[in-house]
Order: C-alpha cells, then structure tokens, then sequence
C-alpha cells in the first residue's frame, strides 16, 4: 500500500507516495513537521509559541518558523484585502471555538451576538522575527497554517525521499514530485450529502477546500461555525456550502477558498479576477464552475 491515513487537528492527514517503499519515512517526516507547526502556532495549546507571544507585551522574538507562519498569514489577509484575517481569534473564542473542535460542546446555551469588526491585520507588525500583537488580541492562524503545512510536507518529502507525493490534511492537499501516469485522483466533496466530482491533477498542483459545515456547534439552537467575516466578527452568511480552488501552492488555493465564502455572492468576481479554477457549492446544492474548472 502506499498511502497512510491518521487523525490530527480533528481531520484526517494522508500521505501518498509513488514509491512505496519510502511510505513510512514519508509519514514520518510529515508527522514531525505537524508537530512542529503545531507547537509553534496552535490557538489551542497553552505553551505554544504563539500563545506565548500574544502573553507578552510589546515586541517579542519569535522562531523563523513562527515568523513564517505569520507572515503566510499576513500576505494571505493582504491579498484577500482583508477577507482572511488572522485577528478574528477572541470572536471565535466568544463564539465558542476556544478549544479543539473535538472538545468543544456542539450544543451550548444561548451567548450574545454583537456585530462587530476585527481588530485587522495591520494591526500585527512583523519586522523579521520580532513579533508584536497588539494587547487582547488573539491572532488564529487556521486559515492559513493547515494548507501551509501541507505545501511544506510535500515538498519536504519530495526532496527528501526522491519520490512523487501528496499530502491531504482535510481539505488542504498538496503535491510534490512526479505525479503517477494517470496524474493526481482527487474526489473532491465537501459533506456526504454534497454533489461530488473527480478531478484529475498533474504534479505540483494543490487544490483546497473551504467549508461552512465541516466545523460547527450550536448556541441556542444557532448554527455557528469557524469561518468568520472579520466586518461583523460572526460566522460568514451561508451563501456556499463549500469552495475548491486549484492552484499552484495549497497555501493560495486555501486564501481563494475561505476568501470566498467570506464574500459570499461577491466571491464569482473575486475568483474571475484570480482567474484560477473554482468550484462553489450554493446552500441548495447548486454547483457553479469558473476558471476551466477541470
């Protein structure tokens, strides 16, 4: 077999390598890196590095590592002109979301709702590894990390291993290496009762999916989940179910993804001007494709 599945960040982490043989090194090498990303940026870990910064006042010095993640984060709420923003983590701490979604009571008591924007991107400055998050901010990098880690562990073990591979990390998948002769066989489905495809991807492609129903838990009988409008700081209206981008860097298809349902019926402008290959599930279950979507 050549492929390896296990749970991690309350998803399902895969590796696909085309050389078999280098399939248990080539889960290993991705699962220290998810380790690594983990303890440098996880909301939901008391010592991590980034909740360690956001503890301290003013400027601190951060790991190259954290750095990074930071400022993958920064450039994708830049590039989305602030529809990804990495400052709305204190809503979704009110929201509920203030633990692994595993943990979190899917069926809680009522809790205010106030619109409210964001404390916004800018607000963080980096300047090499010199952290500064403003005080009481909380900074949630989730909409970022999970499909940076899945760019870095492919290539990671791409170049490692002299193979061709795929990491899938939930809806983040990238790839690295050649791709096998019939290239990358990707279903691409959100829930199980959403219209599905299959695509076919060549080597070095990612594709990403975003989803207003993969993380959700109630409060008074309200539907909440994790994707967040940071101009009302309160989970994006469900215009789509899902959105899948392909892209050369899972990192900027996942930009596209969240982006888009953030934007809701402006989000077919938004990714014509991407001009990247998109597909939207509408809340009926209505599909729409854009780009040569393949």
């Amino acid at each position: 077999m050549n492929a390896a599945e296990w749970s991690v960040w309350s998803t399902t982490a895969r590796v696909v390598v085309t050389e078999p043989e280098r399939l248990p090194t080539a889960r290993a090498l991705v699962e220290t890196m998810l380790a690594e990303i983990d303890q440098a940026c996880s909301r939901f870990r008391s010592d991590s590095e980034l909740m360690a910064a956001g503890r301290s006042s003013g400027p601190v010095q951060v790991s190259p590592l954290l750095a990074t993640l930071v400022e993958v984060a920064l450039r994708a709420a830049e590039e989305s002109d602030g529809a990804v923003d990495p400052t709305v983590g204190s809503a979704l701490c009110t929201l509920g979301y203030d633990r692994d979604i595993s943990t979190v009571d899917v069926d809680g008591l009522e809790i205010p709702l106030a619109v409210k924007q964001s404390p916004g991107w800018s607000s963080v400055k980096l300047t090499g590894n010199t952290l500064t998050i403003p005080d009481g901010l909380v900074l949630d990098l989730g909409a970022t990390a999970k499909a940076f880690a899945a760019d870095c562990s492919a290539r990671l073990v791409a170049d490692a291993l002299d193979t061709g591979v795929l990491v899938s990390l939930g809806g983040d998948i990238a790839t690295a290496g050649p791709a096998p002769e019939k290239g990358w066989q990707i279903l691409v489905r959100d829930q199980e009762d959403d219209p599905s495809c299959v695509v076919r991807m060549p080597a070095g492609k990612a594709i990403a999916t975003s989803s207003t129903r993969s993380r959700q838990w109630r409060r008074g009988g309200r539907v909440l989940h994790h994707i967040l409008d940071p101009r009302t700081s309160l989970p994006a209206p469900r215009t789509w179910r899902c959105a899948t981008v392909v892209a050369d860097h899972c990192t900027d298809a996942n930009t596209l993804t969240t982006a888009a349902l953030v934007l809701g019926e402006d989000a077919l402008d938004m990714l014509r001007e991407h001009d990247v290959p998109a597909r939207l599930v509408a809340a009926d279950g209505t599909v729409r494709t854009l780009g040569g979507w393949p």
